[in-house]
């Protein structure tokens, strides 16, 4: 790893730390909810996940608050000073919490069994159709912490006998529409990107694919998940875990870029443990 990306990778930590936003303890009748903020967080972000709120309060009984912390790891970092009862997370940050806070998992969409990260490049760069083509270039990752935005695109890159740390210039855009920004724009050359927000963005003509077209898509990993605190209250768990796996409101699945839920064990993440081990991420 070089040294740029080794210390942006040690110093997320510390980052995560400052940036996550000091939560008060929960009254009883409250659920906290934090989410990685894997698209772009604004005003509207939290307004547009009510049919989740609200699926929520119905399936437990209980007020809902939203949270969605300025980057991945204060994700991490507030289920584990006892922030948020309930998180959403990618692979790599779940390994994280489970790992230092001994979160567990509890349900996922079926597409995160088998999930993919898309290769983008501008379209100035017809010239990119294979990972050995970034060599020379500038590519965007999404967060550092980001499983389809950066850990699977490196260990890509690395099986392709591409470098991203010396064969290449990368830049850390922190989510993966802003990495579709940087792309579509000509900011770089070439970047990764969540496969199911990709295509919700090209849906919602916010992303012109002529302008950021796939050359290259990854081997299929598990990704996200829902997971809980280590100590929530088993019967809050399992009203929980119920309102998401009936869950058939097509907005709240659109919203969350779903076709249904199904339950989910530790053991699915192992081989996204070993990966974060060999790069130095976990």
């Amino acid at each position: 790893m070089s040294f740029s990306r080794a210390l942006f990778v040690r110093g997320a930590a510390g980052i995560a730390a400052a940036a996550a936003l000091p939560l008060r303890a929960s009254a009883a009748d409250e659920l906290r909810v934090a989410f990685i903020p894997d698209v772009a967080t604004t005003a509207a972000s939290y307004a547009e996940k009510q049919p989740l709120v609200e699926m929520l309060q119905r399936a437990t009984g209980r007020t809902v608050r939203l949270i969605i912390p300025t980057n991945y790891a204060a994700t991490v970092e507030a289920i584990g000073n006892d922030g948020v009862d309930l998180a959403y997370f990618g692979a790599l940050t779940y390994v994280k919490a489970n790992e230092r806070y001994g979160v567990r998992p509890l349900v996922q969409r079926l597409e995160d069994r088998r999930f993919h990260s898309l290769f983008i490049a501008s379209s100035a760069n017809g010239a990119i159709t294979s990972l050995k083509d970034l060599k020379g270039k500038t590519f965007a990752f999404g967060d550092v912490n980001s499983t389809s935005g950066h850990l699977i695109p490196v260990k890509e890159m690395l099986e392709a006998g591409v470098n991203p740390d010396t064969e290449m210039k990368t830049r850390y855009t922190g989510n993966h529409t802003a990495t579709a920004v940087a792309v579509a724009s000509g900011q770089v050359d070439a970047g990764a990107i969540d496969e199911t927000v990709y295509r919700k963005l090209v849906a919602d003509k916010t992303l012109d694919p002529a302008k950021a077209r796939v050359f290259y898509t990854s081997k299929p990993f598990t990704d996200y998940v829902w997971a809980v605190r280590k100590d929530l209250d088993s019967s809050l768990i399992t009203s929980i875990r119920h309102g998401f796996l009936q869950a058939n409101d097509p907005k709240l699945l659109a919203l969350l870029r779903a076709t249904r839920y199904v339950t989910v064990s530790d053991h699915e993440y192992d081989s996204i443990r070993e990966t974060a081990k060999k790069l130095n991420l976990l």
